[in-house]
């Protein structure tokens, strides 16, 4: 007679991998959240943040703005002795003390650092990387692509880069609102500016390339699509 088959407890771990034991292969469940370590955190905003200034530096060039406080630094550029720079860093150091009380002091301290850090190496691109004669749409569209995605890789390692992108991120995360479609909205106006400084083409082709960045933002930053 054949002896019965005995049904394995489903409480009893089933080998050295199974998470109900005390195997050393235990794997993660799906939809578990790794967070980045602060090593990643660290060269996944110093990749972002070159990027950006890269962006803003081929922007400039290229005599077009774009959106939010990348963009106000860029028109000021038009009216002050400075470099886009320190207008970047300046411009958005009332935006700190909102990311302070809605965002708290970690958030904060990331931010100032990315916003200084990317004023910092646009100084060093205007140092090493001279342009005498770019092409203003591959300038413009250049530009706004590397924005876009230094944004997505700064906003996933926990900081941004200040001003509207801080009002994009409490808006998405209180109001539940995409944060690409709030700072297109606000960036609108910064274009319109454009218009006392800039020829009419010049506007035109910088409005097409701040859709390019915010779409870009739209279509990759959508909540609880990545947690890390």
């Amino acid at each position: 007679m054949s002896t019965p088959e005995v049904e394995p407890d489903p409480d009893e771990p089933q080998g050295p991998g199974d998470p109900r034991g005390n195997g050393a292969n235990v794997q993660p469940f799906a939809g578990a959240i790794l967070p980045h370590t602060a090593a990643e955190d660290v060269l996944g905003v110093l990749t972002g943040t070159f990027m950006a200034a890269l962006g803003l530096y081929l922007l400039e060039q290229s005599e077009a703005v774009s959106g939010g406080t990348a963009g106000v630094a860029l028109l000021l550029t038009f009216g002050t002795p400075l470099s886009v720079g320190w207008l970047f860093f300046l411009v958005n150091i009332p935006f700190f003390a909102l990311a302070l009380w809605r965002k708290g002091w970690r958030f904060t301290l990331r931010t100032t650092v990315s916003v200084g850090v990317v004023s910092a190496f646009a100084a060093v691109c205007e140092q090493f990387l001279p342009v005498p004669d770019i092409n203003p749409v591959f300038g413009v569209f250049a530009g706004n692509v590397l924005l876009g995605v230094a944004l997505l890789i700064v906003f996933r390692h926990g900081s941004s880069l200040g001003g509207f992108n801080i009002l994009a991120l409490i808006a998405q995360e209180q109001l539940h609102l995409r944060g690409g479609y709030v700072q297109m909205s606000l960036d609108i106006t910064v274009i319109l500016l454009a218009f006392t400084v800039l020829p009419p083409e010049n506007v035109l082709l910088s409005a097409g390339g701040a859709v390019i960045m915010n779409l870009i933002i739209a279509l990759n930053h959508r909540p609880g699509r990545y947690r890390a």
